[in-house]
């Protein structure tokens, strides 16, 4: 396997040290905090970062898994898919799939410092501006549309302009649209290929099929083919640990705990009517239990299975399902765990001639090792970066036969339908690397599909794993979304561009007929791991949904989620930098929520009665702010 080399090389180098990180409950110097955060990934470090620089509150994070430090494929952008299916990873797999030949499919999810921010393949948008006026229009709150919204791009981005013109006719970014004082450091690939120069010859030659966007970070700007936007920089990963975590690793009123796993929350009597859920319990080698408690709030960050997983095992979520295990409904939740909804992608496969690709270097690892080598003296060369340097967002004509039965499913017409990305080598799972030749892959992904899953308990055990099934292609509509994709994909590789390097499509990659694609589809169709919805938001009154327009766990008290699983629907992006923006703002909700009675609150209530005034929405009310005297 070509990751073997990558996954038995983990232990590299001490990076940065943290301070306030324990790896034992009786480390930490007391039992109670402000704040209790559940997951150290994507969301859960905005939170820690942001809570914590209040220094009168104290702030504490729990993490299944171990540090992120001195780990190879953590630290080093094009070894990330070495992490899977070790002791970082969930190692979660869905049941099998009647959509996909009943194909169990992997479902890889870090669990380590930093989460799946950590462990994916550093790709960085945020969505269309539509994907965030759709979650303003759900909840009835402006504040989630997207010209509230945006600011926090700026506060979370740090943008690093290239070093060198991305390309002839542009320079591969909008300046104004880009963060330059945020937290986590955003770049375009270092490690130029003739392959890049090709691929974005096409947007000249097909510039109506395929037209160039100078900035694929999303907002009013996604749609197009163009550089794609990496959480590296300086030749290494950017996590929400190497940032958020790292830049607050000193402050005295944050705290740490690793390699302990939530069990469930515990009712901690009754507030308001509700029951309240300040209580953690950990797991522990010892016989009597451990547990922290929280005086503020317990805030669930644990991703889209982490986070309903744990709201089941504590009486939260439907009656039914919770009466199957016998589990005493604390809360009748219906919507928890349900509406899970996920990016899918499919590669197509075509050999090439007289371009260099990388399949030589994953096969003989004298040249991987030298690679490496290369990284570990200079962080510089392939090491240093991602697998695509580029990425194109598409949507289909409004006249396309496939909205024939489905209404468009899209947020709105800068969203994109589906997604394309570009690797000069073979790309594939479940299909072994071929012993010899060269090859491209080009991949699709719907990025507005239909279909809804679930994750459900598989027992009351909280080690065991999770019943995760999304249903993929369960809708007619995402069957003939992504064949219709690969047909577009297809003109892409038939340009003039192409035509001189590529022999041939390889196996059923670029069939003309419906039940090859069709077929082929079934065979390779994989995730993107970008699950969403099992923790959705939803108005405040509404009978369905599981948190309130402020993340609050409706029908309890002292509970919030903040994470991927709040999106009713999948955005139109890869979900890292949707999230990271959800989280933000989250920290403003909390912060504004316990903050003393003032001017500025007053003045902010008023702005946000205003704002919905003229966004056509009033779901604001006065008993919405939440004011500490």
């Amino acid at each position: 396997m070509r990751w073997a080399l990558i996954s038995s090389s983990l232990i590299l180098l001490s990076s940065t040290t943290r301070a306030a990180v324990f790896r034992k409950f009786e480390e930490l110097p007391t039992v109670s905090f402000d704040y209790i955060i559940v997951g150290a990934g994507n969301a859960g470090n905005v939170l820690a970062n942001r809570l914590s620089e209040n220094p009168a509150v104290s702030v504490l994070v729990v993490e299944a898994g171990p540090s992120d430090e001195d780990v190879l494929p953590a630290i080093a952008p094009f070894l990330a898919l070495g992490l899977a299916n070790t002791i970082y990873d969930w190692n979660y797999t869905t049941v099998p799939q009647n959509g996909v030949d009943n194909r169990a499919i992997p479902y890889n999810r870090g669990r380590l410092l930093g989460g799946s921010s950590t462990a994916n393949i550093h790709m960085h948008q945020y969505g269309s501006a539509d994907d965030y006026d759709k979650l303003a229009a759900i909840t009835g709150d402006s504040e989630w549309a997207w010209k509230r919204m945006k600011k926090y791009v700026h506060k979370h981005e740090r943008f690093i302009k290239p070093a060198e013109v991305a390309d002839g006719t542009a320079k591969g970014y909008i300046e104004e649209d880009r963060g330059t004082d945020g937290m986590v450091p955003i770049s375009l690939s270092t490690y130029r290929k003739p392959f890049d120069d090709l691929v974005l010859s096409v947007t000249r030659e097909l510039p109506e099929d395929f037209p160039f966007n100078p900035d694929t970070s999303g907002g009013d700007n996604t749609l197009g083919l163009g550089w794609v936007r990496q959480s590296i920089a300086n030749g290494t990963r950017q996590s929400s640990s190497t940032t958020y975590l790292r830049s607050a690793a000193s402050r005295p009123n944050l705290f740490v705990l690793i390699e302990t796993q939530v069990l469930k929350l515990l009712p901690t009597g009754n507030s308001g009517g509700k029951p309240a859920f300040r209580g953690v319990l950990l797991s522990s080698t010892n016989p009597s239990p451990n547990y922290v408690l929280a005086k503020r709030e317990v805030i669930l960050s644990a991703g889209s299975i982490g986070t309903p997983q744990l709201l089941l095992l504590s009486g939260i979520g439907p009656k039914e399902d919770l009466e199957q295990l016998n589990i005493p409904t604390l809360v009748n939740s219906p919507s928890v765990g349900h509406n899970f909804s996920d990016h899918i992608f499919v590669p197509y496969w075509y050999e090439v001639k007289g371009l260099d690709t990388l399949d030589d270097t994953f096969r003989q690892p004298d040249l991987m090792q030298a690679a490496i080598g290369e990284w570990m003296a200079s962080r510089t060369g392939l090491i240093a970066n991602g697998y695509s340097s580029q990425i194109g967002f598409f949507r289909f004509p409004s006249n396309t036969s496939i909205f024939d039965s489905t209404p468009d499913p899209s947020s709105g017409p800068k969203a994109a339908h589906w997604e394309m990305m570009f690797c000069n080598f073979w790309l594939a799972r479940p299909l072994p690397v071929p012993d010899s030749g060269t090859y491209i892959t080009l991949m699709t992904s719907l990025t507005s599909p239909v279909s809804r899953g679930f994750v459900k308990l598989a027992s009351i055990n909280p080690l065991d794993e999770p019943i995760i099934d999304p249903r993929y292609l369960t809708a007619d509509y995402d069957k003939k979304a992504m064949r219709e994709a690969l047909r577009v994909l297809k003109r892409f590789a038939s340009s003039k561009t192409f035509s001189e390097y590529i022999v041939g499509a390889v196996g059923s990659s670029g069939s003309e007929e419906d039940e090859p694609v069709d077929e082929h589809i079934r065979k390779n169709l994989g995730t993107t791991f970008h699950g969403v919805g099992t923790g959705a938001i939803s108005p405040d009154n509404a009978a369905w949904g599981v948190v309130d327009s402020r993340l609050r766990v409706k029908g309890a008290d002292g509970l919030r989620i903040v994470d991927a699983s709040i999106w009713p629907f999948v955005p139109s992006a890869h979900t890292q930098g949707p999230t990271y923006l959800i989280a933000e703002r989250a920290a403003d909700i909390i912060i504004d929520e316990y903050q003393p009675i003032s001017l500025h609150s007053i003045l902010r209530f008023a702005r946000n009665v205003w704002n919905s005034a003229s966004f056509n929405f009033w779901g604001s009310s006065t008993s919405d702010i939440h004011v500490e005297l």
